[in-house]
């Protein structure tokens, strides 16, 4: 039996979790599902973001499916963001970030590209410090194990994927030992792999730009975790934006799913919040990390259902209810 701890987090993720669970109990009926707690909210009525008591749950069940989380616009003293919290401690080291046009969201119908992003390191450590009182520093960290371990998740999924194209992003030409360290542990591991003759190189600022000129020419990028963060953020426009970015958090034998969007305090609690991306986040834990693929083809096929025959103003207002409603009558 399948186990899923749910942390709704903050905000709207009290609303598109338990709408993403309902429609996921669809198709696994037997899952058990536990609940547990973390983001600011959590962190303001009990002085930690992530307790322990949910880490422990986490690595009980083996999969999670995370909300929102509201951050504190500047630094205050004791707190760290529960997501890079539960992917530091759980080693969740890689970010999977698929990009698809969908029905009527879409600006083009033919962009099917996945982002694998490196999950633990890079600026995203929070080593920081003041050189002095005019100096700030970041330290960035990259290194052969985190790097060989993204690559060969790229070579399982450009098998699940029947890629033709492997992209690696870096930026090697400026930093060339952190960049260039991650561009060659990759090369190595995709050439045991077999792969080498699909894979090419992209300096970021170029895959930046190309993904906004021909998206529908990559299908495969694996990069670092700061340029992974924003080149999917980017690439989201193609498939509706940051409301419809779903995420897979992925370690070795445990994953966090993780819509992209945040809280949207604003909306909270009016039902217009849109749980695709939490529904979508769950679709990417099926077919990754429980290998389910063809519970997830149902969910997809079931939201690009939805899409195609539900128009958009019939999903503003009650946003959440009817959406969930759809998906459960077509699954």
């Amino acid at each position: 039996m399948k186990r899923l701890c749910v942390i709704p987090g903050d905000g709207i993720g009290q609303e598109v979790v338990p709408s993403a669970v309902r429609v996921l109990l669809k198709l696994l009926p037997g899952l058990e599902v536990v609940e547990a707690e973390a983001g600011w909210d959590c962190f303001l009525r009990c002085g930690q973001a992530v307790p322990e008591a949910t880490m422990q749950r986490m690595r009980e069940c083996g999969a999670g499916l995370f909300g929102a989380v509201s951050s504190p616009a500047q630094r205050v003293e004791g707190y760290r963001s529960a997501v890079l919290t539960l992917r530091q401690q759980l080693q969740l080291n890689v970010n999977v970030r698929p990009v698809r046009s969908w029905p009527q969201l879409s600006p083009r119908a033919d962009v099917d590209l996945l982002i694998l992003r490196e999950n633990s390191e890079g600026l995203y450590i929070g080593r920081e410090h003041m050189e002095s009182a005019d100096v700030a520093v970041a330290q960035r960290l990259i290194s052969r194990q985190a790097s060989e371990h993204i690559a060969a998740r790229a070579a399982e999924v450009a098998r699940l994927r029947s890629s033709g194209r492997i992209t690696l992003v870096h930026k090697a030409n400026v930093l060339p030992l952190t960049c260039g360290l991650f561009r060659d542990s990759c090369r190595r591991v995709l050439a045991e792999a077999g792969l080498d003759s699909i894979v090419d190189e992209r300096l970021v600022d170029v895959a930046a730009l190309q993904l906004v000129e021909r998206p529908q020419d990559f299908d495969l990028l694996v990069t670092t975790n700061l340029f992974g963060d924003i080149l999917s953020d980017l690439a989201s426009h193609w498939s509706g934006g940051l409301g419809m970015a779903p995420s897979l958090n992925w370690g070795q034998g445990i994953a966090l799913a993780e819509p992209v969007h945040g809280s949207a305090p604003d909306i909270a609690g009016s039902g217009k919040a849109n749980p695709l991306a939490a529904v979508l986040s769950a679709a990417l834990l099926l077919r990754y990390h429980w290998q389910y693929g063809e519970q997830a083809d149902r969910l997809e096929r079931a939201v690009e259902g939805l899409l195609t025959e539900v128009t958009i103003t019939q999903l503003e207002g009650e946003t959440t209810r009817v959406v969930e409603q759809e998906l459960l009558s077509r699954l």
